[in-house]
């Protein structure tokens, strides 16, 4: 492949970009300098760009610690992306694998593969989703049986999926749904007449959010994790 073209793929550039970054000897192969966009690339060489190495990827899986007061979308006019956290090229290429509202934190999934983020955000893929909640008020008996039977929801036709709630203490629930309704985690306690005042996302299907991390901070995800959501994932890289 020529090293223009490489360029291209990696940093998704125009072919003009790429010659003005060669030209400015912003580019070295195999740590020496290049400014030629004809030189060939093979898979063992080494390309650099500000110090990084650059490399031809498949689909990208990502997860992100998503901290309190950063939005799940590539523009906002009030509040910083949660994109701005990576340190990753070709940001409009990726896509959040289900959204989580500015003042939540935890677990959020990202990738430039939509057949394989569709199975997480369909509803009829029933994909899981484990929340921490703290509520204002203390945990009724009730709430157990009415989130496993559905909640209706204001403004709603149907009820929920059923849930499954665990109490934790008398202000903390852990709350597992199948769904992505708009605030969903929020309007079942409103509906119940509590208060949400903390929301962490703990998990999304079988991927939980490593312990290691902290807000702010991602990873590649395994390809077991990758698998885990969509097992054929790996067929059309």
């Amino acid at each position: 492949m020529r090293l223009d073209k490489f360029l291209c793929d990696c940093l998704g550039v125009t072919r003009k970009e790429a010659t003005k970054l060669l030209k400015s000897g912003a580019i070295e192969l195999n740590q020496k300098t290049v400014k030629s966009g004809s030189t060939k690339v093979s898979d063992q060489d080494s390309v650099c760009w500000q110090e990084r190495e650059l490399t031809l990827k498949g689909p990208r899986y990502i997860m992100l610690y998503k901290p309190e007061g950063f939005v799940c979308s590539h523009e906002d006019g009030f509040n910083h992306t949660a994109f701005v956290l990576l340190d990753e090229v070709r940001y409009d290429d990726l896509h959040f694998a289900g959204r989580l509202d500015v003042d939540t934190t935890g677990l959020v999934l990202i990738t430039d593969d939509g057949q394989w983020s569709h199975r997480i955000t369909s509803p009829k893929h029933k994909c899981s989703k484990t929340y921490l909640v703290e509520l204002a008020d203390p945990i009724q008996s009730h709430y157990a049986t009415e989130i496993e039977q559905g909640i209706l929801l204001r403004n709603e036709k149907e009820p929920t999926k059923p849930g499954v709630m665990e109490q934790i203490d008398l202000h903390t629930a852990r709350l597992t749904i199948s769904e992505g309704k708009y605030h969903q985690v929020k309007r079942m306690f409103a509906a119940l007449g509590n208060k949400v005042e903390g929301l962490h996302r703990e998990s999304i299907g079988a991927i939980t959010l490593d312990q290691d991390l902290e807000p702010g901070e991602y990873r590649d995800l395994t390809e077991q994790e990758i698998l885990s959501v969509w097992p054929r994932s790996k067929e059309h890289e």
